[in-house]
């Protein structure tokens, strides 16, 4: 009897996660679809382009990535909150989620800016640092929007509404792809600005998302009564204490974030030191590596979100068991794009360059080489990811900040650095390190959830 009640609890925690998981996996899928739209575009311009546009889209992306993060602190508040049927918290959370966005999206956004002399500070090419910063300075004004969505993505979906932010992001992503080629190709009467055009095409896209929740969240009755029009605007009544909550706990959310981020950028950089074939293959599988990421990540927000709520409603055995099961499924996800990238490269390959010009070939065998490594390392992304939002929803932050520190950077570009520069492998050396790296990461953050004890009084470590 026991083992049936254990297996109908299985059953009814995988259906709750997957209810959650699936529009905000789809979701995070459909934006990464971006990214890879905009490389497949910037492929049309040859590969100086995709080159020097993905090292522009690799900073723009790792500062939007770092900076969400962080304010992904929303989401196990509010979880925690809308669980205790506590709603004025969650209207100061995303009264103090705004404030904090814009506060961060402003000095960022002059970062951006100003990035080409921290570019070739960092040893890119001339041409390279050029082009980019053609693209950075008109992607730049998609910052601010694509932080201040990522506040109310993260309310909404701890609200359990997550199908009206898959629908938006849906339609953003469809709007990007037009005003890409339209922007970048001058069609439709639009002017052809290249590079630039692919950057306003996303810019424009985070604005009309960011609109478009903001007046969903307005008309929903549902929304509207955890979140009035008062809450949508960064008025007064700012509090010490809320803010220094969401701080401690995304703080080093965001340091996480920035540790893997910056696993991959600083490997970009690397790839970019040993030229321009190296750093054009690379962005191809990096770009393919993160398209399959977003599933997993979609699933660790949908997991600190399940396991937040129970926490709220004291369901601790059940949080638990809402944390393996979020696990197990970035897991299994990742298994089946594993089997896909080992056993399809070039087909992968082919989609970003015509593997049948002969002045792609250096690209293209490099690019295969690379997705056959991303292969083996897939299974342990998803699980570290999961890992991590699971330990989310119990508001556990620090440790996993340092776990990311020590392997993301101690090990992973360690490692990656040693076989890549010094041993001379190149850039398949560069991504064992990654590999290497996420699948420390995979296993101590998965230990440190095991051993957390869940209980009323206090969630910390098991002695």
């Amino acid at each position: 009897m026991n083992g049936i009640a254990f297996r109908s609890k299985i059953r009814a925690e995988v259906g709750a996660s997957l209810t959650l998981a699936l529009p905000l996996a789809a979701a995070q899928l459909t934006q990464s679809a971006t990214g890879f739209v905009d490389t497949v575009m910037m492929g049309r311009l040859g590969s100086q382009t995709i080159a020097a546009g993905g090292l522009g889209a690799t900073v723009f992306t790792s500062l939007l990535l770092i900076s969400s993060a962080l304010l992904s602190a929303v989401s196990p508040l509010v979880a925690e909150a809308f669980g205790a049927g506590d709603r004025a918290k969650v209207q100061r959370v995303l009264h103090h989620g705004l404030l904090l966005a814009i506060a961060l999206g402003l000095p960022l956004s002059l970062l951006l800016w100003h990035a080409a002399p921290v570019l070739r500070a960092l040893g890119q090419s001339p041409e390279n640092v050029l082009l980019s910063q053609t693209y950075l300075r008109a992607v730049v004004f998609g910052l601010l929007p694509g932080m201040l969505f990522a506040v109310l993505r993260n309310v909404v979906a701890a609200l359990s509404q997550p199908r009206p932010v898959m629908i938006i992001i849906l339609g953003g992503t469809l709007f990007n792809i037009a005003a890409n080629y339209g922007l970048m190709l001058g069609k439709w009467g639009l002017p052809a600005l290249g590079l630039a055009g692919i950057g306003w095409a996303s810019s424009l896209s985070f604005t009309g998302m960011v609109i478009a929740l903001s007046v969903y969240i307005l008309r929903y009755p549902h929304l509207r009564q955890y979140v009035g029009l008062r809450q949508l605007l960064p008025l007064p009544q700012v509090t010490g204490a809320m803010l220094r909550e969401l701080l401690q706990i995304g703080v080093p959310i965001g340091v996480l974030a920035g540790m893997e981020v910056g696993l991959f950028t600083a490997t970009t950089f690397l790839m970019g030191y040993l030229g321009t074939t190296t750093l054009a293959a690379h962005q191809i599988a990096l770009q393919t590596a993160a398209i399959t990421f977003m599933v997993p990540l979609g699933v660790s927000y949908a997991t600190t979100v399940r396991v937040g709520q129970l926490i709220g409603q004291q369901k601790f055995e059940a949080a638990r068991l809402a944390g393996y099961i979020g696990i197990g499924m970035g897991c299994l996800f990742m298994m089946l794009t594993a089997v896909v990238f080992w056993t399809v490269p070039e087909a992968i390959v082919s989609l970003y360059l015509d593997v049948d010009d002969p002045a792609n070939q250096p690209v293209v065998a490099l690019a295969q080489k690379l997705l056959a490594i991303a292969a083996m390392f897939q299974v342990v992304d998803g699980i570290q990811v999961t890992a991590a939002g699971a330990l989310r929803g119990l508001k556990d932050t620090r440790i996993p900040m340092m776990i990311g520190i020590v392997a993301y950077w101690g090990v992973g570009l360690t490692s990656g650095y040693v076989l890549g520069v010094w041993l001379g492998f190149g850039g398949e050396g560069l991504w064992w390190g990654l590999a290497i790296g996420l699948a420390v990461a995979a296993v101590v953050l998965t230990w440190r959830f095991r051993a957390m004890q869940i209980r009323p009084s206090e969630l910390s470590p098991a002695s």
